[in-house]
């Protein structure tokens, strides 16, 4: 039986491995790593627990998947990615059509798809977050209707059975979905359960919904499902067609819209 100095080393260089998988991979399974290092699937697990707990991985049934940076409060997200959300805030503009009816989901993604609205813009624009409503107060033509609710403020939305009952009376052609992970095996995922459940609501309120994805939320995972991938039109992001995590999404027959490489 090897010294407990000796097992800590073992345990260090076995996470050390399951984190440069989930790297390379997008994923990884306990009964593979198990079989390959000669140890027990309760001893893969019980590291992917602490991984887990320690933000480094999203746990799902089997193994793993690479944990979305996205679920950090408000004001932490408002730096993170900036210029990726910008590329993806062109793209998903470029999907709205003048006269549409268009429901903008809260975050900073949606905020920046607000601010990239052209000024002359005439459409309708449905939303839950205060933050995106504001953003469209200079813009002239766009008629703007909030939901309200209880403000979840990690996110700066409404949420709850009020703004849900809301949304039950919205009818649009567009739902801008942001979510915290888009992986090929977990779907469309966030970090709150209330949360999501808005998301739901608000997407069975618009013939189409497409994901705002920038590059830090493919192939990652949250908590909570908010979609499947076979219910939305497509993933706007700005991520490589050659990330493993988007190539797969494309042989699932998810369409991709890119965003490009210069906003500007």
């Amino acid at each position: 039986m090897q010294p407990p100095s000796d097992r800590r080393v073992l345990v260090t260089e076995r996470r050390d491995l399951l984190l440069g998988r989930l790297r390379r991979d997008g994923r990884v399974l306990s009964t593979d790593v198990a079989a390959e290092l000669g140890v027990s699937e309760d001893s893969v697990r019980r590291d992917l627990r602490e991984m887990a707990a320690a933000g480094l991985c999203q746990r799902v049934y089997g193994g793993a998947v690479p944990a979305s940076p996205a679920v950090a409060d408000y004001g932490t997200r408002r730096g993170v990615a900036v210029d990726s959300k910008a590329r993806v805030a062109v793209a998903a503009v470029g999907l709205i059509e003048p006269g549409d009816t268009v429901i903008l989901d809260g975050g900073t993604t949606a905020l920046a798809v607000a601010r990239a609205l052209p000024r002359d813009l005439d459409a309708t624009i449905v939303t839950h977050s205060p933050t995106v409503a504001a953003a469209l107060v200079d813009h002239p033509s766009v008629e703007v209707y909030v939901l309200g609710g209880r403000l979840f403020k990690h996110s700066a939305v409404a949420s709850g059975a009020a703004a849900v009952e809301a949304a039950e009376a919205v009818n649009a052609d567009l739902f801008l979905l942001g979510v915290t992970g888009v992986h090929p095996d977990s779907g469309l995922t966030t970090g709150d359960a209330d949360e999501a459940a808005m998301k739901r609501a608000l997407s069975r309120r618009a013939a189409d919904t497409y994901v705002l994805a920038s590059t830090e939320k493919i192939g990652a995972a949250s908590r909570f499902s908010v979609l499947p991938l076979s219910a939305v039109a497509g993933v706007v992001t700005d991520a490589p067609a050659d990330d493993e995590a988007v190539a797969r999404l494309v042989r699932m027959g998810v369409r991709i819209v890119p965003a490009p490489v210069d906003p500007a």
